[in-house]
C-alpha cells in the first residue's frame, strides 16, 4: 500500500497571504503522526513564473531540509515557467523542453507529467512527453501499478473557467492508458475544486486549490472562493491497484 499525499495551485506570489497558506497545509502534513510516502505538488507552484517565487516554493516545501519527512514530486502548470522552474526547484541548468519526471514510491510508480504549454493556458502533453511516458512504461514490467500525474483535468469538471483551459487532445491520453492496464488512475490539479470523475475506465482526481477553492455555477457568480480552508488529498493505491482518495482541509 502507498499513501501519497497531494497539494496544488500554490500560486506563490511574494503576498503574505499565498504564503501563509501554502506554510499551513505543509504544517499539517509534517505534523502527521504516520508516515506518508510522497507528496505530490500538482502545478501552479507560483503564480508568475519567477525565480523568486521558486525560491520561495522550495523553502515552503522544504525542498533543501537536510531530512525531509517525506519526498516531494512535482510538476509544472499553465502558470509555471520550465527555466525558472527548473533552475529554483530541481537544481538544473535552464532549458524549455517539457519538465517530465519518474518516481519510485514504495511498490508503484508517480509519473509526473508536463501539461504546460509556453505561452498558453490550456494543457497539452507534446509528441515528446509521449515517447517519453512509453519508454517509461516498457522499462517496467506491465504489473507495477502506475499513477499518472499532470496539471490540466482532461474531462470537463462542469465550470466555464477550468473547462475552457482543460487539456488538449485527451483523446491520445485515453488511449494510451487503455493499453496500459497498470495505470491505476490520474490525479490533476488546475480545477482549484476537488473532484472525482472516470477517464479512460481509470479513476480521475482533481486536486483541491491551495490558494482559493473554485466556486461552481450554481454557487455563486464570483467563482474565486479566498476564504474557503486550504484543501488538500490523500491518496492510498492498495495491493489490487485500487485507488482511494480522501479530501481535508488545513
Amino acid at each position: 500500500m502507498v499513501v501519497l499525499a497531494q497539494i496544488s495551485d500554490l500560486h506563490l506570489d511574494g503576498t503574505a497571504r499565498a504564503s501563509e497558506r501554502a506554510e499551513r497545509v505543509m504544517r499539517q502534513l509534517r505534523a502527521l503522526p504516520g508516515p506518508l510516502d510522497a507528496l505530490l505538488v500538482t502545478g501552479d507552484i507560483a503564480d508568475h513564473g519567477t525565480e523568486a517565487e521558486y525560491e520561495e516554493a522550495a523553502r515552503v516545501l522544504g525542498l533543501h531540509d537536510p531530512d525531509p519527512p517525506f519526498p516531494v514530486l512535482m510538476c509544472p502548470g499553465n502558470h509555471d515557467r520550465r527555466e525558472p522552474y527548473r533552475k529554483a526547484l530541481l537544481g538544473e541548468p535552464p532549458a524549455s523542453d517539457p519538465v517530465n519526471r519518474s518516481h519510485r514510491v514504495g511498490d508503484a510508480v508517480v509519473v509526473m507529467l508536463d501539461s504546460s504549454v509556453p505561452g498558453s493556458d490550456e494543457g497539452e502533453l507534446d509528441r515528446g512527453t509521449y515517447a517519453w511516458l512509453e519508454d517509461t512504461l516498457d522499462e517496467l514490467d506491465g504489473e507495477t501499478p502506475v499513477l499518472l500525474a499532470l496539471h490540466h483535468p482532461p474531462v470537463a469538471v462542469h465550470h466555464p473557467l477550468p473547462d475552457g483551459l482543460g487539456l488538449r487532445r485527451p483523446a491520445r491520453l485515453a488511449a494510451l492508458i487503455r493499453d496500459r492496464p497498470e495505470v491505476a488512475g490520474v490525479v490533476t490539479g488546475h480545477a482549484h475544486s476537488p473532484a472525482a470523475s472516470v477517464f479512460a475506465g481509470r479513476p480521475l482526481i482533481v486536486g483541491p486549490g491551495v490558494t482559493w477553492t473554485l466556486r461552481l455555477p450554481w454557487e455563486g457568480a464570483n467563482p474565486a472562493d479566498l476564504e474557503a480552508p486550504v484543501g488538500f488529498a490523500f491518496h492510498v493505491l492498495d495491493d489490487e491497484r485500487r485507488l482511494t482518495t480522501h479530501f481535508r482541509t488545513a
